[in-house]
């Protein structure tokens, strides 16, 4: 990217082969032209790998890991009913291609089967019904109750799309141009894109989010269970889960998609034992709404990460 050549990575590494795998993933993905970050850590042994760890990303649809929390908290403390019934108009709810967003008509749903469309599918009309329940203001201030740093969650899904209309119209390929121009001139014309207002997070709050959630240390165990398998009922596997599929294997996830961004966060579990928490958060430098070679390079780090860290 433009002004980037001699940039070098903030390294995260336990040792200097871990290390030789960081950088790896970062040589792999700058030659793609992908800004990112990543963060890969073993959760029982605490050994981890990546770079710019630290460094804060609109988050898109990963933001629904964090509000999938909340919510299952408030069902658990009885403020709300999985069963209650939320009548969905998708004519004024979130814009997307998957579940409820892509309906015609109204359609009812229960609060338990809004979270399972919005983490499943990624259904942004089933995320914005929920954030009409539990607003993101009361989101972001239970993740902040929690201690939760380094996720911030500002907004509803369908504020995303009304800022890049607000920015280029109905021209998708025009919005998309803006925000890659605007991430190499360091400027936000897209308000949802810019860290500051955006839902927000980094790869470490977000994979020190996912082993407090793997190791039941956050909400309560009936909480953290809950959401371990709605993240298992991930229907994307194009990213982190690409190369690391057998028998042996789970992984439980969440992608977010919104123009240039592709992430995904998500544990992968051996059946050795070994549970590898992992966040990938990228920004890519082209004008591409599919961008397969980017995603293979969000497997193959998974891969290099998982082997790396394992016992």
């Amino acid at each position: 990217m433009s002004g980037e050549a001699d940039r070098r990575p903030a390294y995260v590494a336990g040792d200097g082969a871990l290390h030789d795998v960081a950088g790896t993933i970062a040589r792999d993905w700058a030659a793609l032209g992908v800004r990112g970050s990543f963060l890969a850590r073993n959760i029982d042994t605490g050994e981890q790998l990546g770079f710019d760890a630290a460094e804060p990303v609109p988050l898109a649809s990963v933001v629904k890991v964090p509000l999938a929390l909340v919510v299952l908290d408030r069902v658990a403390t009885g403020e709300l009913d999985p069963a209650r019934p939320v009548t969905v108009d998708p004519a004024a709810s979130g814009v997307g291609p998957t579940g409820l967003a892509a309906f015609r008509h109204p359609a009812t749903v229960a609060v338990g089967d809004l979270l399972l469309l919005m983490l499943s599918v990624s259904d942004n009309a089933a995320a914005d019904a929920l954030l009409g329940l539990v607003p993101a203001e009361d989101v972001d201030a239970r993740l902040r109750a929690w201690g939760c740093e380094g996720i911030r969650v500002r907004h509803r899904m369908d504020h995303m799309y009304a800022c890049a209309a607000g920015a280029a119209g109905d021209d998708f390929s025009l919005a998309l141009e803006l925000a890659v121009r605007d991430e190499r001139a360091g400027r936000h014309t897209i308000t949802s894109l810019d860290p500051v207002h955006a839902n927000a997070g980094t790869a470490a709050g977000l994979v020190a989010l996912l082993e407090r959630v793997w190791r039941d240390d956050i909400s309560g165990p009936r909480v953290t269970a809950e959401l371990r398998r709605l993240m298992g009922h991930q229907v994307f596997t194009h990213r982190l889960a690409a190369e690391l599929r057998a028998d042996s294997l789970r992984f439980s996830g969440k992608t977010g998609s919104f123009l240039h961004l592709r992430h995904e966060i998500g544990v992968v579990e051996a059946d050795s034992g070994d549970r590898i928490a992992l966040a990938a958060l990228t920004r890519a430098d082209r004008r591409a709404a599919q961008a397969p070679d980017i995603d293979l390079a969000i497997g193959a780090a998974g891969r290099l990460a998982f082997e790396a860290l394992r016992s």
